[in-house]
């Protein structure tokens, strides 16, 4: 099913009305960061305007936010805020496409490779298109490089 921001309201408003905190506070602040990347890309008609491309590179961007502060947080053996981070980042990712396996992501990569383009940039960028979302920039990278090895 399509990813909008009205599921994601929806879901908001469920988890309020069932009090799950947890849930709640992590929807809110992806409801604002999701409305904040509509204004800043889209201007006044940014919420007709907004695609699930967006709300994905916004989730998967809080994610990432959420993984760093895991790290720092185990580092400085803050375990009840690695927990919340956590806890956080379970509901962010319930939201993302499973990524696909290396396998997988190999023959999506294999006819770009076998496009003859050397410039790297290029082709991560071709790469990118290729795998739609379905694995992130850096697996892409670290799998074109050994292709090309």
């Amino acid at each position: 099913h399509m990813l909008t921001l009205a599921s994601i309201r929806s879901d908001l408003t469920t988890a309020l009305k069932s009090g799950d905190v947890v849930r709640l506070g992590t929807l809110r602040m992806l409801v604002s960061a999701i409305h904040n990347v509509a204004i800043s890309k889209y201007g006044a008609a940014s919420e007709e305007k907004l695609t699930e491309s967006d709300i994905l590179d916004t989730i998967k961007k809080q994610a990432k936010t959420h993984w760093e502060s895991i790290e720092a947080y185990q580092q400085a053996n803050r375990q009840e805020l690695v927990d919340k981070e956590t806890a956080e980042l379970v509901v962010l990712e319930s939201y993302l496409p499973n990524e696909i396996s290396d396998e997988e992501l190999k023959a999506l990569l294999t006819p770009v490779v076998a496009s003859g383009e050397t410039n790297f940039g290029l082709l991560m960028k071709q790469a990118m298109a290729a795998v739609k979302g379905q694995a992130d920039g850096g697996r892409v990278s670290e799998l074109l490089k050994q292709i090309l090895k």
